[in-house]
């Protein structure tokens, strides 16, 4: 039953995002807003992620709760979005949207803190309630692909505002946690951040979410620049998030023949490939496909070797905040830098050159985590995966 109500309000959360990722900035370029503006709106989301999360995070372990503060983001979030009917230009738009952000990023490390503190207690596999967040993507994203072809842009609206009313409900049904005590609880939550593994890990993760902030803002009106439909750039989102899935489903199994650390590595190298060919295949179906694949090793496996590491260090009385470290860290500062410089770089050097240069970011990141983690035998091998 635990494992239901958290897996459900995953799927719910994650059918915001699927709904709202690929098809938000071609809205936005419906109202006429130039690539530039668009990254600047987009990234508004990020760098909420910057600020909000430490605040809640810091809220939620200082009261030992976590559910009543995600059904206060949560209604925050549903009263945010309401204004959007009635926001047009990109001032009203800009506090709107910046207002809206502000909840909706702070939700899900919550919502992570929280379910983190179940697993940890229950023997339970994060993976398997992380899939169906997975899940919802897809639906979302190919059902609202064809509705737009069908009905126009402006259905994304009301289409969103159903998805945060049923967010909000859900929200009820979380369980408050019991808190384990942790091995650094005795260290301030700035003696763990100073730990050279844990700078290292940061750092990495926002290199390789540099570059997904440009796929997330702009890859959907790249594709629709190049000829594509709603419904096939709906459907190419679900490729990556079907083998994302997939993923989820088997890092029980990986992370028993591989060390953490090694999942790291291989999951930068493949996303320098995926950057390259976006960037360079835009007119080879087969090559996008490929290219969406590896989103299970982009986003997937790394996020779920990432937590993984994240909750060895930040756990106990600094658990929420350490998920909010971690989602400001590599989400709001890796996705701000990714959403900004990628709105400026398509729109002065365009879409290939764009996607080629994120293809760097990985790159680094790979030269970051290979010298700078270094784990213990028994940390690149413990998990809650398992």
């Amino acid at each position: 039953m635990l494992h239901w109500r958290l897996s459900r309000f995953y799927f719910i959360y994650y059918f915001f995002v699927g709904a709202f990722v690929p098809y938000w900035g071609l809205y936005l370029k419906s109202e006429k807003f130039s690539p530039a503006d668009i990254g600047i709106l987009m990234s508004l989301f990020q760098i909420s992620r910057i600020f909000a999360p430490n605040f809640w995070g810091w809220l939620a372990d200082h009261t030992g709760k976590r559910a009543p503060w995600i059904r206060l983001t949560a209604f925050l979030g549903l009263c945010g979005f309401t204004a959007v009917f009635w926001a047009h230009g990109f001032f009203w738009l800009f506090l709107v949207m910046a207002a809206l952000s502000l909840f909706t990023s702070s939700t899900l490390p919550l919502a992570e803190s929280l379910t983190l503190a179940h697993l940890a207690t229950t023997n339970g596999h994060y993976s398997r309630i992380r899939m169906w967040g997975s899940l919802g993507f897809i639906v979302a994203a190919v059902i609202l692909g064809f509705l737009i072809d069908a009905t126009g842009i402006h259905s994304l609206l009301w289409f969103l505002l159903i998805v945060q009313m049923t967010l909000f409900v859900l929200s009820f049904t979380l369980p408050e946690p019991k808190v384990e005590p942790h091995a650094h609880d005795h260290f301030s939550i700035w003696q763990v951040i100073k730990l050279p593994n844990v700078i290292a890990l940061l750092v990495g993760c926002s290199l390789m979410v540099t570059a997904h902030g440009v796929l997330y803002n702009f890859y959907s009106i790249y594709l629709n620049e190049h000829g594509y439909s709603k419904g096939m750039i709906g459907l190419l989102w679900s490729v990556g998030v079907i083998c994302e899935i997939v993923i989820f489903m088997l890092m029980p199994r990986i992370m028993t023949r591989f060390s953490l650390k090694t999942i790291l590595l291989v999951s930068l190298v493949l996303a320098v490939l995926r950057f390259s060919l976006i960037g360079t295949s835009v007119d080879n179906i087969w090559l996008l496909i490929l290219a969406q694949s590896l989103h299970a090793a982009t986003f997937g496996s790394f996020h779920a070797a990432s937590v993984e590491v994240i909750t060895q260090f930040f756990n106990g009385r600094h658990q929420a905040r350490g998920q909010a470290i971690y989602n400001s860290v590599a989400y709001g500062i890796g996705g701000t830098l990714g959403g900004v410089a990628g709105g400026y770089a398509l729109q002065y050097l365009g879409g290939p050159q764009t996607f080629v240069l994120a293809a760097l970011f990985p790159l680094l990141g790979l030269s970051v985590i290979g010298l700078g983690l270094k784990l213990t035998p028994n940390q690149n091998k413990q998990g809650m995966f398992r």
